[in-house]
């Protein structure tokens, strides 16, 4: 029922409705995740592996249809700056779509009662990347304190190339798994969204009054970083849909490769300003 709510079409017309199609779903995937599987003592340890799960089954109609119809554009539309105006229409939906999640999931976070057990394994990705020497502590605090000190300026240049080389290989990973299923990096997608709204979360110490602060802190890169995954996963999906329907026997594959190529090329520029923006910018704002 839920995936014939949304036509790709109409989204690409209206896309910033897909900011509350988003809040709705990440709201629904994060309730049922907590009402389903937080009494029990097993599963309450995996509820935000869960809660990814159903966010993913919400979402994998709209994005496999849409990327289905960027891959018919690239055998239709002549001329590569169109046709990157083209994908610029879907990658505009999926932002606010993300978005969406980002929000939801972050509102959560902060006024369910035991709202972090269900954050327990996005905290741990936190505390891994942020601070990987004093893991535990970070953990048992879930990450409030110190969290201000993430990036050091005496460390700035080692920092940047350590966050772009790792978002590299996200990159990398949200390629391969477009590639394999075409709508599948959505999974990486709504897991980076989950982890950067724990992030909030904790920026903001339980504060819904900071949630628009937080939400702004980590936006400022992460939107632009979370684009470049996007413009990634359509490579790589567009690629998938192409070698399934045979295009490959026509000279028109050869275009969706080169659209494809375009479109990684575009991802790792993205990354790149996004890693500058992350490390010489937002510190000295927040």
């Amino acid at each position: 029922m839920l995936e014939s709510l949304i036509n790709p079409k109409s989204a690409e017309r209206k896309p910033w409705g897909m900011f509350f199609v988003g809040i709705f779903y990440a709201s629904l995937s994060m309730l049922l995740s907590h009402w389903f599987f937080m009494n029990d003592s097993v599963l309450s340890n995996y509820s935000g592996i869960f809660m990814i799960m159903f966010c993913v089954i919400f979402s994998l109609p709209y994005i496999y249809y849409s990327i289905k119809l960027e891959e018919q554009k690239d055998i239709e539309i002549e001329g590569e700056m169109t046709l990157l105006k083209e994908h610029g229409k879907v990658i505009l939906s999926f932002l606010w779509l993300f978005m969406g999640f980002i929000v939801a999931f972050s509102f959560w976070y902060m006024v369910l009662p035991n709202g972090v057990d269900s954050f327990k394994a996005q905290i741990e990705t936190f505390c891994q990347i942020n601070r990987p020497s004093n893991f535990d502590q970070c953990v048992s605090e879930y990450g409030i304190s110190g969290t201000k000190n993430i990036t050091g300026d005496s460390i700035s240049g080692e920092r940047f190339i350590s966050i772009f080389s790792n978002n590299v290989y996200v990159l990398i990973f949200t390629l391969i798994f477009s590639l394999i299923f075409g709508a599948g990096a959505i999974f990486i997608l709504a897991w980076n969204a989950s982890v950067i709204s724990a992030a909030i979360g904790i920026f903001a110490k339980s504060d819904i009054n900071s949630l628009p602060l937080g939400i702004l802190r980590y936006m400022i890169h992460g939107l632009p970083e979370i684009a470049a995954y996007f413009v990634g996963a359509l490579a790589g999906g567009i690629l998938s849909f192409a070698v399934i329907k045979h295009d490959h026997s026509t000279g028109k594959f050869w275009r969706v490769v080169q659209d494809s190529l375009n479109l990684i090329i575009i991802a790792i520029l993205i990354l790149l300003i996004s890693a500058f923006i992350e490390v010489f910018i937002t510190p000295r704002l927040f």
